[in-house]
């Protein structure tokens, strides 16, 4: 079992801290089992099994628990006065309601309370007024390729290879037959598809939605805009709206299926309003949908270059600066790092090409072109360094 690091050190420090902790992110990217972690290192810690509850909802066994009403007492009768509980609660977001449950238990003395789900919309509405300034959420990816490769090692190259393929879903990580891969990834892209998406939003056009999103799988990387994939879709005969698409988006993004980086002007210091990128979550769902069609070397690079940025903690914007375009700015506090990415850049035109926005920033901030070459390039101090490098990187 690879160690989450990062998100366990988030848990620890927030341990005991009076304030709610909620895990989100897409079906089977390993909440339940850092949970399941996280429990474990309580115990080491010299807690009680009894100072432990622990709820699944995605377990037919808790259906019961469902009611708002009846997991409130449920837990409530098992607390320990003057001992503190740690109450977990798996997938709430099929308890309806649930947030009336949770802010009565994070009320009481000596609860620490820890929630996961699967849509970001759990925390928008009711959820976000009730339990406003009072809990953090900690957004949670597939495995990075430094948690991919602490889980497979042997040959690095050889790792690359296949995360680069067939993405960072912890289990498809140690799923070695080919056809078995791609039946799992096809079960976790049906699942988000129908109760994350479909359900949630009562879509009645589902192969709608499926052509919406493959065209956002086929164009990851590229500038979109609604009404650009409505034309498109009309023109192949599946006639939509804007608005329709622009809900379908939406849907998709709660689902933590794609992520959206908006555009940044780096002259004029403001955000743009239009003509933002998508990314997705998980590469293996792409190939696993499209194949290796149209699989632009490049943008699939961006992709896992974009999540990896997130991993980290940064805030992450597409830059233009003048008409050129930088593919990322990611800020964290005070620091700001500037990126390219591409396949290679060892052609001089497209050395030129890449590191000619970079040349137009005046600010002093780092600045890098990430590519799959070995050997290292640069200039005015602007520095390429490997792909592999700098995911295994701090």
């Amino acid at each position: 079992m690879v160690q989450r690091k990062q998100y366990m050190e988030k848990l620890k420090r927030m341990k005991d801290k009076k304030i709610i902790k909620v895990i989100t992110g897409i079906r089977r990217c390993g909440k339940s089992t850092l949970l399941l972690m996280f429990r474990a290192y309580l115990k080491e810690c010299g807690i009680e099994d009894n100072q432990i509850i622990s709820i699944n909802f995605e377990d037919v066994a808790n259906e019961h628990l469902l009611d708002y009403r009846k997991l409130h007492d449920y837990v409530t009768k098992q607390l320990i006065p003057d001992k503190m509980t740690y109450v977990f609660l798996d997938e709430i977001q099929n308890v309806p309601q649930f947030q009336k449950a949770v802010d009565s238990l994070f009320i009481k003395d000596d609860v620490d309370v820890y929630i996961t789900g699967s849509n970001a919309q759990m925390l928008s509405g009711e959820l976000a007024t009730l339990l406003s300034g009072r809990y953090i959420e900690i957004s949670m990816l597939p495995l990075s390729f430094a948690e991919y490769y602490e889980l497979v090692s042997g040959d690095q190259r050889d790792a690359w290879n296949s995360y680069f393929k067939y993405g960072g879903f912890p289990y498809v990580a140690v799923i070695e037959d080919e056809d078995i891969r791609r039946d799992y990834l096809m079960g976790i892209y049906n699942t988000v598809l129908l109760k994350d998406v479909v359900a949630r939003k009562r879509i009645n056009d589902v192969p709608l939605l499926e052509s919406v999103i493959k065209f956002l799988f086929d164009n990851i990387g590229n500038i979109v805009s609604s009404k650009k994939i409505a034309d498109s879709l009309t023109s192949y005969g599946r006639k939509t709206t804007s608005v329709t698409v622009e809900n379908y988006i939406e849907a998709l993004t709660s689902a933590f299926i794609l992520y959206k980086a908006n555009r940044y002007d780096v002259k004029g210091k403001q955000h743009l309003k239009s003509l933002e990128k998508y990314y997705l979550v998980d590469l293996g769902l792409r190939r696993m949908l499209l194949g290796d069609k149209n699989a632009d070397i490049g943008h699939i690079l961006e992709n896992i270059v974009y999540l990896e940025l997130l991993r980290r903690g940064y805030t992450v914007d597409i830059g233009k600066v003048d008409d050129k375009e930088i593919d990322f700015i990611a800020m964290l506090g005070s620091d700001k790092v500037y990126y390219q990415v591409s396949a290679t850049i060892l052609d001089p035109a497209t050395f030129e090409r890449e590191i000619a926005p970079l040349k137009k920033v005046a600010d002093h901030y780092p600045k890098f072109i990430i590519s799959m070459d070995e050997l290292p390039m640069g200039e005015d101090g602007i520095k390429q360094i490997n792909i592999v490098d700098f995911l295994l990187g701090e």
